[in-house]
């Protein structure tokens, strides 16, 4: 019998095996070097990296549990919280696709999200578990699970060291290859309904990368992350990054000002990721000037504009903080250029430079030719850690792609040295009377006046401008009214007449999703 066929198979098997990586894998390396270190921190709970990556496998057993196998799609609603994060890493253990889900969502909305995934399965915050049930009927949806019941079970099986024995001796886990998708993230839903980005294994690897040299991250830094953990920033550009580099990460549930300046004081926090929505009313909190942040080295900001002014008046005011601009899109995992805060005095409106595993060009969007220097652009990507287009949606796939380059729909100018500044959004430019008007400017404008807490500006329909500039304004709290006639004489001291607004309203609330993205086409 001739068995050198077969020895080269098994060969051949035994080094796809041994080259194999995934997040969950890649999790578990850093693990047993890091072993009693601290690697979570949630409320009175600490993990340390062994008990992390044994709680991954005792919660990838109860996946396997709940009849999940390899592709399915595994659905998790919920606040922050340590079992939301060890789910993630669970789902890539058991090399389930992981699908993070807004917990504001409710109705049709929800529903969309779990049809469109087919997911069978949802791990559920307990709180919005009613919720959750009222449309498990119509959703095919097989398991609705507490994650309380989640880390009860985890608790149970670390407890007992046969049961965690058979945990890990139940399958043989981290056989996800690279290629494997590992979530599905949606897209904000800010123009159309959400999409759900395929990012596979390779992908998220490629970005935390990228990630880590671009942020200058280190195992030292102390991060505290209270941003929602289902949006890609909070999961993939810092907590899963600051794990690989096994660092202490300080988890909150949910973005309480008061408790972020307090945490940052008592337990000097040295890392710090918020969305702008959160920036901008810390910065006018009147717990800020009672906090001690001396401890406080690195201040990232992103998911959505960062009003200049606002950033400005932070880096005066705590001048020994570097702020670093963090800019991206769902489709990228998502990180795709960085401002570092060395940067930010020549340039403190620019989105920066490509991090390290990303390649950019900036082109007319319309004939694919790239633009000059100074001249407003789409800006296009290339990169490993990009997805592998949108679940069940092949033609919007097939339309985000130009010439092998992914189209972000982000308007940019380029300077000679490379830095990207944001315009807008394509489809948020304003075309009042055939002259194209980016909103960012305007809000800048506007954002001048000391009465302002924040500011849209979108184009509204209008008969013979074909679009109106329109602002509309949440004022300060403890600020009645403001005359729209002092608004327009602001900006025009910085702006050309057609971008002054020709309409204001003053509203009590912005409409945002709950990842801090702005809803313009609530507005409009």
């Amino acid at each position: 019998m001739n068995t050198t066929g077969l020895r080269s198979s098994s060969v051949e098997e035994q080094i796809r095996t041994s080259q194999r990586n995934s997040v969950s894998l890649q999790l578990a390396r850093v693990a047993a070097t890091q072993r009693d270190n601290i690697a979570l921190k949630y409320q009175d709970r600490s993990w340390t990296y062994t008990a992390l990556n044994q709680a991954i496998t005792a919660a990838a057993a109860q996946l396997r549990g709940l009849g999940l196998q390899a592709g399915d799609r595994l659905a998790v609603m919920g606040k922050n919280s340590d079992t939301f994060l060890i789910l993630f890493f669970a789902a890539s253990r058991a090399g389930v696709v992981h699908v993070p889900i807004n917990f504001a969502l409710t109705g049709p909305e929800l529903q969309y999200l779990i049809d469109d995934s087919a997911a069978a399965t949802i791990i559920v915050d307990d709180e919005y578990e009613g919720t959750v049930r009222g449309i498990a009927e119509s959703s095919g949806l097989d398991n609705v699970v507490k994650i309380s019941q989640i880390l009860e079970d985890i608790e149970l099986v670390l407890a007992d060291d046969q049961t965690l024995e058979d945990a890990f001796a139940l399958e043989p886990w981290d056989t996800a290859e690279e290629a494997d998708l590992a979530q599905l993230l949606y897209t904000s839903g800010t123009t159309s309904a959400p999409k759900g980005a395929m990012l596979t294994q390779r992908a998220l690897l490629a970005h935390y990368n990228g990630t880590i040299q671009s942020l200058d991250m280190t195992a030292d830094d102390n991060p505290l992350v209270p941003m929602p953990l289902y949006h890609s920033a909070a999961m993939h550009v810092f907590s899963a990054p600051y794990l690989m580099l096994g660092a202490t990460i300080r988890l909150m549930r949910i973005p309480d000002i008061p408790e972020i300046l307090r945490r940052i004081e008592e337990e000097q926090i040295g890392s710090l990721f918020l969305a702008p929505t959160v920036w901008v009313p810390l910065s006018q909190h009147p717990d800020l000037e009672k906090r001690d942040l001396s401890s406080l080295q690195k201040a990232q900001y992103g998911a959505s504009i960062m009003p200049v002014t606002v950033l400005q008046r932070l880096r005066e005011e705590y001048p020994k903080i570097g702020f670093y601009n963090c800019f991206g899109q769902s489709e990228m995992a998502p990180l795709c250029t960085v401002l570092r805060p060395e940067e930010h005095d020549e340039r403190p409106a620019s989105a920066g430079r490509p991090v390290v595993t990303v390649q950019l060009r900036v082109v007319d969007p319309s004939t694919g030719e790239e633009v000059g220097v100074g001249t407003p652009g789409e800006v296009q990507y290339r990169s490993p850690q990009l997805f592998s287009g949108y679940w069940n949606k092949p033609e919007q796939t097939a339309e985000a792609f130009m010439d092998g380059w992914f189209r972000s729909g982000d308007l940019v100018v380029m300077d000679e040295d490379g830095y990207i500044e944001v315009v807008d959004r394509i489809k948020d430019v304003i075309n009042t009377g055939g002259v194209l008007v980016a909103s960012r400017e305007v809000e800048d404008a506007i954002y001048r006046h000391p009465a302002v807490a924040e500011v849209a500006v979108v184009g509204r329909a209008h008969e013979k401008w074909i679009e109106q500039v329109t602002a509309v304004i949440v004022l300060k709290d403890g600020i009645e009214t403001v005359s729209p006639d002092e608004i327009r004489d602001l900006t025009r001291e910085t702006l050309a007449r057609h971008k002054v607004p020709g309409h204001i309203e003053f509203v009590e609330e912005l409409p945002r999703n709950q990842s801090g993205k702005l809803l313009k086409r609530e507005l409009k």
